[in-house]
């Protein structure tokens, strides 16, 4: 699970790309360099936040927001039936239930502290998001308990989008009658591939029989989005298994289908194995045959009716499916991160929260805040961050950009979207950026063309 949440803010390490993606400058050898795909979620990257600045996060929360900035609520529930073996976030398969207990109150503790700053103070969410690990590990009771907290702290009464992470197999009539009962809007299923052996040599703690137990019980709760996730190229995918993916993914006819493109990180059971047996190579598919992949399951959802939204995205009814929290929080709104290892963006400063359970927790006890590491942004990497993160969307309004920072990012940008034009990558027409499909299929990669050039490094963090 997670791939949706900061989804947005995963943090990318060192090592990520040493034997399986290496950057050049070279021209000539651009047209290799495009076949990675490592997934960029904010900016500046992660390796230049630092630790030594944390006092500017509480410096910031004592000051009131601007007008018209929106909030956001995330929170991270990080414990899980099972570590799956291409997952690289911070999960805890071994909690207890006073474990689980500690740490839930933990983050409403931290809710009702950041409620009293400035900051927050007086502000409804515009919208809350369930991240994991997996949020539906927890109890119908749990839930219920946990967010009539969060609640009475901070209502979401206002909220236009309570988005909830699951795992098909914990999954119950009860269970999903508890997630629509707190306000959940958009409900996502980690579903990542529909045959049992890919499930299970991948680790992934469901199978395909809770799949459609878990969809059918979600259709009959009414929500009003249902989304689905896949991975494209898991460890033993084949051609064949990825055409029963996208066949039986039209079949179900989800309100939205969110695809990604296997990583390897370098703290992931998989990478482990590799660095231990000395095989190098990543045993999963290359990067160029899961973007073809990609790029067939979209033409597929296309030709059923849906439109494709972003990078990773289709549509059912772009009227209907939305999802705002990928598109407020790329337009600047304020985060508001909880729990262990969460990120944060407020008031233009970049945070994460402390990322072991028991750091976290006593910090939260002694009614400190939970600052692991911080990056205050500028003004230009303020607007750099909308504009590669808006070009996953596949489209750019250039005119947005002069009227919200007075950049004309077409000519700021001019050389480097010219290669990309002539790469065949994307085109500009007038004001307007937009990208080609094979462009949107590799759009993490050509981010890095628009970073600054202190940020521009061959290692993908």
């Amino acid at each position: 699970m997670g791939y949706n949440n900061p989804v947005f803010f995963r943090v990318k390490f060192h090592e990520y790309a040493i034997y399986y993606f290496k950057m050049s400058a070279a021209a000539d050898q651009k047209k290799d360099t495009r076949a990675g795909n490592y997934f960029i979620s904010n900016y500046p990257p992660f390796s230049f936040w630092s630790d030594d600045q944390n006092k500017q996060v509480e410096e910031i929360y004592n000051q009131p927001s601007k007008e018209g900035v929106p909030l956001g609520l995330y929170h991270h529930i990080p414990f899980c039936r099972k570590r799956c073996h291409f997952c690289y976030f911070r999960v805890y398969t071994d909690k207890s239930a006073d474990d689980i207990k500690n740490y839930l109150d933990s983050t409403v503790n931290e809710l009702e502290m950041m409620a009293r700053k400035p900051l927050i103070e007086g502000r409804k969410p515009h919208f809350v998001y369930f991240g994991g690990g997996t949020p539906s590990y927890l109890s119908a009771k749990q839930l219920a308990h946990l967010t009539d907290r969060m609640k009475a702290i901070l209502p979401w009464d206002a909220a236009e989008e309570v988005a909830f992470e699951c795992e098909p197999g914990t999954l119950n009539p009860g269970k999903l009658s508890a997630i629509k009962d707190i306000g959940v809007t958009r409900l996502s299923l980690g579903i990542e591939n529909f045959d049992d052996h890919i499930l299970e040599i991948n680790g992934r703690a469901h199978r395909s029989k809770e799949v459609g137990q878990a969809y059918e019980r979600a259709l009959a709760e009414n929500f009003d989005q249902i989304n689905i996730d896949l991975i494209a190229g898991m460890i033993e995918e084949t051609e064949e298994n990825w055409q029963r993916n996208i066949e039986k993914t039209i079949e179900l006819a989800p309100d939205s289908v969110t695809i990604y493109q296997m990583e390897i990180p370098y703290n992931t059971t998989i990478y482990r194995e590799m660095k231990d047996t000395g095989k190098l190579i990543a045993p999963v598919a290359d990067w160029q045959t899961k973007r073809r992949w990609v790029k067939e399951a979209f033409a597929a959802l296309e030709s059923a009716g849906y439109t494709v939204g972003s990078g990773y995205t289709a549509v059912k009814d772009p009227e209907k499916a939305k999802f705002i929290y990928r598109d407020s929080l790329w337009g600047g709104a304020d985060l508001l991160g909880l729990g262990v290892a969460s990120f944060s963006h407020a008031a233009g400063v970049h945070y994460q929260n402390l990322t072991e359970i028991d750091d976290y927790t006593k910090a939260i006890e002694v009614g400190e805040m939970p600052t692991k590491r911080s990056f205050r942004t500028t003004e230009e990497h303020r607007m750099i961050r909308e504009f590669i993160l808006r070009m996953k969307l596949g489209h750019v309004d250039a005119g947005h950009f002069d009227s919200k920072y007075g950049v004309d990012v077409l000519a700021r940008w001019e050389n480097e979207l010219g290669e990309l034009s002539e790469e065949g990558l994307l085109k500009v027409e007038g004001k307007k950026i937009v990208l080609e499909r094979d462009g949107l299929l590799c759009v993490d990669n050509i981010l890095h063309d628009f970073f600054l050039p202190e940020h521009r490094t061959n290692q993908l963090v």
